[in-house]
């Protein structure tokens, strides 16, 4: 079993569609309140308890990596467009600086305009990309074609998914096999 400060449970609502990373704190009020609809994948922690006046045994709760709660999301709020984040930004290019190609600590790296703001550029995840500072620096308040400084990726948006697996380090294999089969077709993810 895992240690509870290390694992966050894949939320998901009662018709399987992926919502959010939850604590165990949070997975647990649901098993508590009975609103689990259904769960994926082995037991991977155990919540302890107090013990029963009566019987003197203690407590307890399993929880799953995947918990789908009753009832269902609304619509509006499927697959939202993730925050724009730099620590967002840093795991969708994998922590490279996107012109020069090197990997850089996330201290190391800035937010890039590839049209630049002053150019009519909006900050949104199809016009920044990584860059280290040199780079950054280098290419100013010019395009990366004015700068002759080719971009190695296009920039894009993540799907909701691919946000979730980006943005924890700890996804257990049950977590990433079902995450897996809600990729998009043309995720750089999905490899």
């Amino acid at each position: 079993m895992a240690r509870a400060s290390s694992v966050r449970f894949l939320s998901l609502d009662a018709h399987g569609r992926v919502l959010d990373w939850i604590n165990w704190q949070d997975a647990t009020c649901l098993y508590a309140r009975d609103a689990v609809a259904w769960t994926l994948g082995d037991p991977c922690l155990t919540v302890r308890g107090g013990l029963n006046r009566l019987t003197g045994q203690q407590s307890y709760i399993e929880l799953h990596p995947i918990v789908a709660s009753r009832g269902h999301a609304r619509a509006a709020g499927l697959s939202p467009t993730p925050a724009l984040t730099n620590q967002a930004l840093f795991a969708r290019d994998d922590h490279l600086c996107l012109y020069c190609g090197q990997t850089f600590s996330r201290q190391l790296l800035t937010r890039d305009h590839v049209l630049p703001v002053s150019k009519g550029g909006r900050d949104v995840w199809e016009n920044v990309v990584s860059a280290c500072f040199h780079c950054n620096s280098r290419k100013a308040n010019r395009t990366p074609q004015q700068a002759h400084m080719p971009l190695l990726a296009v920039p894009y948006r993540p799907s909701w998914i691919e946000h979730l697996i980006l943005s924890n380090r700890n996804i257990l294999a049950d977590q990433m096999a079902f995450l897996k089969t809600h990729l998009p077709k043309r995720s750089r993810l999905s490899a």
